[in-house]
This record gives structure tokens, C-alpha cells and sequence, in this order.
């Protein structure tokens, strides 16, 4: 397109549809800084489905939701890793990768959930229900991991719990999770009371009006979102799971009941579907953008770091996971 610089214009190709071509005049130098950064200093980005298509779309090397991130960290061939995603991706991706240096582009992109428990919380937990496993969403923090037998993303959470052959186990901390999980599972589930800012929002209600107002829509909700929610969608999984409905099940017209940039990036593949766009803003994962990308790359910045006596019990409890 005129203006803009030549790898970024061959980008453009894939988000035209997107993002106007005003904006992109505005992205086009820091995505071709980023990526001359990446081959200068071996770096890679990964970008969670939350990112805005400019970052998932043209400067992230791997991309997913918090499952497929840890996966795909553990396989990394680079020295340094830019997370663009929030502060608990950042330490996952360290615990994964201790001799690679982990960058995040803005300290403060926190996590309603993970600011919900800490490691004080998970200890008091099993001195209440002793023997109990402890199963903890990967949407924590090191410390909190590091106190738990084993971690879950919202797309293995009922195999992990079951994985456990146990007849209960302490699910922390969503605890819309835990509830939508605990109604497909016999293992009783004991949760705590953390929610998701962006999820716990949505209502039964909000999916009765959409479906008035476009007649044969297809829900889909994360199951973050609260049990009343999922049980009036058709469908319910982790952001993986609905970009691989939208693939496999091709609706007309869709409604994702997640984070508003889910949608601009599924929509990128699927010219032909009809994304409905009523949708909650993750004020946390809106707080990375390219310019502080650009600049982790040039300076360095927001090294994370975790005490190796955090770092090593916590790491055994996603590797655990992983090894299902």
C-alpha cells in the first residue's frame, strides 16, 4: 500500500480487512523495526489470542492461547522471548526457558485472576482440606504455582483434574471455571472465589438479545465466563478450542463471548463468517502495543526474573501438565 514501508506493506495483505488503512500507516515502521530487532538480537515474539491483529498477526513467531504458549516455549530456538501477553505468561515462559532472557513490554499487564490468590492463600487451603491436590489455573502468578501439585489451562482443566484419580481436589482461583468444569466431571471440585474481569461480565441475558438481534447466531463462550453463560451457548472451550470451531463447524454468523481482539484475529482466516462483535476489553493485554514491543527489543527492557526457590517447585507444576 503507498506510505508504508515494503515487508510491512506485504503484511497488510493479511489484515486488511481488519484494520483501516490509516491505522496501519501508524503501525508500519515499528513492525518492520521488530522484525529487523528479531534477526539482529535471535529473538522470537509470542503473542497470546488476545493481542490486537497487528501484533498476532504480523510480528508474533508463535501464537495461541495459554496452553499452546507454554507448549510451544519449552520448543524455542532463540535467546531472548518477547511475551506479548500479560505478567503470568512472561513467568511461564521463564520457568520453561531459565538460560533464555524473557522480556515483557509493560510491567504492569497483570491478571484479575492472578491478583485474586496468592501463595498465602493456596497454604491456608490445604491446612483446611489436608491431602486435598492442589490444581491451579496457569492465570497466576510463580509463588502461587510453586504451592501447587499440578497447573491447568481452560482447554485440559477436566483432564488434568481427572488425571489425578482422586475423588476431589482444590481448583484455584476461577472459580467460573472450576463450576463449569465441575459440571462435567465426577471429581468434586472445592474452588476459590477469583474471576475473570473480562468474562465474569457476560450474562445469560446478554445471549438471549443477541440471538433477537441476529437471528441464527452461533455462542461461543470461554469458559472463564459464568456457568448460566455456558449453559446457554452452544458451544464452550478455551480460545484454541473456538478458533477451531469457527474452522471445523464454518458458522454464518458468530459471536465469541471473550476478549474483543479474539474475533478481529479468527476473523482474519475466515473471510466468509460473520463475526458478531459484542465483546469485553482486557484493560491488561491492551497495555502491550508494537511501540513497547519495539522497545523491550531495543533496550532490553523488563527482564523477568524468578527467585529459584519459586522457580523450581512452580516449574515442576507446569511441567506436570505438560507432560499429560
Amino acid at each position: 500500500m503507498a506510505g508504508a514501508l515494503p515487508m510491512a506493506a506485504s503484511l497488510y495483505e493479511r489484515v486488511r480487512r481488519v484494520i483501516p488503512p490509516v491505522e496501519w500507516l501508524a503501525f508500519a515502521g515499528d513492525i518492520e523495526a521488530i522484525l529487523a530487532l528479531k534477526r539482529e538480537r535471535n529473538a522470537v515474539v509470542l503473542a497470546h489470542n488476545y493481542q490486537t491483529p497487528e501484533i498476532f498477526h504480523c510480528v508474533a513467531d508463535i501464537v495461541g492461547d495459554s496452553l499452546a504458549l507454554a507448549h510451544k516455549a519449552v520448543t524455542v530456538d532463540a535467546d531472548i522471548i518477547v511475551v506479548a501477553g500479560v505478567h503470568f505468561m512472561a513467568e511461564t515462559a521463564k520457568l520453561l526457558n531459565p538460560n533464555k532472557t524473557v522480556l515483557i513490554p509493560d510491567l504492569s499487564a497483570g491478571c484479575s485472576l492472578a491478583e485474586s490468590i496468592t501463595a498465602d492463600d493456596v497454604r491456608l487451603m490445604r491446612l483446611r482440606y489436608p491431602g486435598v491436590p492442589v490444581v491451579t489455573y496457569v492465570n497466576t502468578s510463580a509463588a502461587v504455582k510453586a504451592e501447587s501439585d499440578i497447573c491447568c489451562t481452560s482447554g485440559n482443566a477436566k483432564a488434568v483434574v481427572e488425571s489425578l484419580g482422586v475423588a476431589r481436589v482444590l481448583m484455584l482461583p476461577d472459580e467460573y471455571l472450576a463450576r463449569n468444569v465441575a459440571a462435567d466431571t465426577d471429581v468434586e471440585i472445592i474452588a476459590w472465589k477469583g474471576h475473570c474481569e473480562v468474562h465474569e461480565r457476560f450474562t445469560a441475558a446478554d445471549i438471549r438479545e443477541l440471538r433477537d438481534a441476529h437471528p441464527g447466531v452461533i455462542v461461543l463462550a470461554h469458559p472463564e465466563c459464568p456457568p448460566d453463560v455456558v449453559a446457554e451457548a452452544e458451544f464452550s472451550g478455551s480460545t484454541a478450542a473456538m478458533s477451531d470451531y469457527v474452522e471445523r463447524e464454518k458458522p454464518t454468523r458468530v459471536v465469541l463471548l471473550t476478549e474483543c481482539s479474539m474475533s478481529d484475529n479468527v476473523a482474519v482466516a475466515h473471510p466468509d463468517v460473520e463475526f458478531v462483535r459484542p465483546c469485553n476489553l482486557c484493560p491488561h493485554m491492551k497495555r502491550i502495543n508494537l511501540a513497547n514491543i519495539r522497545a523491550a527489543l531495543e533496550q532490553n527492557r523488563h527482564e523477568v526474573r524468578i527467585d529459584p526457590e519459586i522457580a523450581g517447585p512452580a516449574r515442576r507444576a507446569v511441567e506436570r501438565m505438560l507432560s499429560l
